[in-house]
């Protein structure tokens, strides 16, 4: 019969420095474990079944010796009712794991999901309202919050303050945190129904947008004010007044001007090819350009190593309140936008252009999907007449007959 350790009082443990291993006694295979280094730990020795086991307690002195015993005494416990306390250790361990692993933030969920689908998005402008939206408005209330523990209560806590007064804002935010939450139960972060779906669930609670929202229209110049317009706008100096006309004569988008370059420009053929990283849908842009807009652009400085066509004074694109600008300080009540507006009340007013080729030339996408389905070209010539018909009605929108359009409405 194996002889029994003494029982050492804490003192005398704490006194155990040479190295190997020392029983303590109190438990049957409690021994205090030292090295050559001086490191101190607890093991206790012990038969699971017919395996002898060595099984960790922690150090010393961060485990004493009374808790050292405690674990000991539970651990033979264990074994008495036929079970493997290492083996129950190391399950608990894996659970732990398993559940940290599956255990998200909504913030966290959300920076995953950017981070996964941001490159598939049309530019970093995209991925920016993302992430300024959900930083502002979703994760003061809900960012450190598990995904799993998500419920309604808290997506309307999100949505309510800002519903009625920032409603495009709260829409899009809408969509963003039931794209997250999706996200997440696909990859069995949370499971149930997505509280922040609108249909059948969200719209009984919060009112329509189109029963609240205010539609603003951008502000645009009236037809017949063109010619006086852009009389004043070309005897006004600098690269932002020069890039408005650009967009005016081209019918687009302040942002696709600012960052056009001559790369995209052919002279030759008279041809503005905006790539679809830069277009708003996302898809290639073909512009024709009529005689005016390639005079303005063939009259340009061009700067050394800049491909720009309106650089900035540091060589960089124009602001986006650059044309603004140009505007207020020649006190017209418009923005650049609502030239596209004023565009196309003239084309769909003044002349007999098709709707469809004056949204190609807008670069609408088409709202029915049968007709974009049989779209095969962009009628670019047909969109080279309007356009040129557009120039010369606005160098003359006052003076200039209605039969001298190329598109104009017949009698």
């Amino acid at each position: 019969m194996a002889r029994k350790a003494k029982d050492l009082s804490a003192l005398e443990v704490g006194r155990l420095t040479a190295p190997g291993h020392h029983a303590v006694g109190g438990v049957v295979g409690l021994y205090l474990y030292v090295t050559e280094t001086g490191a101190r730990s607890w093991v206790l020795r012990l038969m699971v079944g017919d395996k002898r086991r060595h099984m960790g307690l922690g150090s010393f002195p961060t485990v004493p010796l009374a808790q050292a015993r405690e674990k000991a005494r539970a651990a033979r416990e264990t074994v008495e009712a036929g079970l493997d306390p290492m083996l129950q250790r190391d399950s608990a361990k894996s659970r732990l794991r398993a559940q940290q692993a599956t255990d998200k933030t909504f913030e966290q969920a959300a920076l995953a999901y950017i981070d996964s689908h941001g490159d598939a998005w049309r530019n970093a402008k995209h991925r920016a309202q993302w992430t300024a939206t959900l930083e502002t408005y979703a994760y003061p209330f809900m960012g450190k919050l598990l995904v799993q523990d998500i419920h309604q209560e808290h997506v309307l806590q999100v949505l309510e303050p800002i519903w009625k007064t920032k409603n495009e804002t709260a829409v899009r935010l809408r969509g963003r945190i039931e794209s997250v939450l999706d996200w997440a139960t696909v990859r069995k972060l949370r499971t149930g129904d997505n509280p922040a779906r609108w249909k059948g669930h969200l719209d009984h609670l919060l009112p329509a947008p189109t029963k609240i929202k205010k539609v603003a229209h951008h502000r645009a110049l009236p037809i017949d004010a063109m010619s006086d317009f852009m009389t004043r706008l070309r005897s006004a100096g600098g690269t932002a007044a020069r890039a408005l006309e650009f967009t005016i004569l081209t019918a687009a988008r302040s942002g696709e001007v600012r960052g056009a370059q001559w790369s995209e420009i052919d002279l030759k053929d008279k041809v503005w090819t905006v790539p679809g990283s830069r277009m708003k849908a996302g898809v290639e842009h073909r512009v024709p350009l009529c005689e005016r807009a390639v005079a303005l652009l063939k009259a340009l400085p061009r700067v050394e190593k800049i491909d720009l066509l309106f650089p900035g004074v540091r060589g960089g694109p124009l602001s986006d309140m650059s044309l603004t600008a140009v505007l207020r300080r020649m006190e017209v009540d418009a923005v650049p936008h609502g030239f596209r507006s004023t565009f196309r009340d003239w084309a769909g007013e003044r002349t007999n252009y098709p709707r469809e080729v004056a949204e190609q030339a807008l670069a609408h996408v088409l709202q029915n999907k049968t007709e974009a389905a049989y779209r095969r070209g962009d009628a670019l010539e047909k969109r080279r007449a309007m356009m040129e018909d557009w120039s010369r009605f606005c160098d003359a929108a006052k003076v200039l007959r209605a039969s001298d359009l190329i598109g104009a409405p017949r009698s």
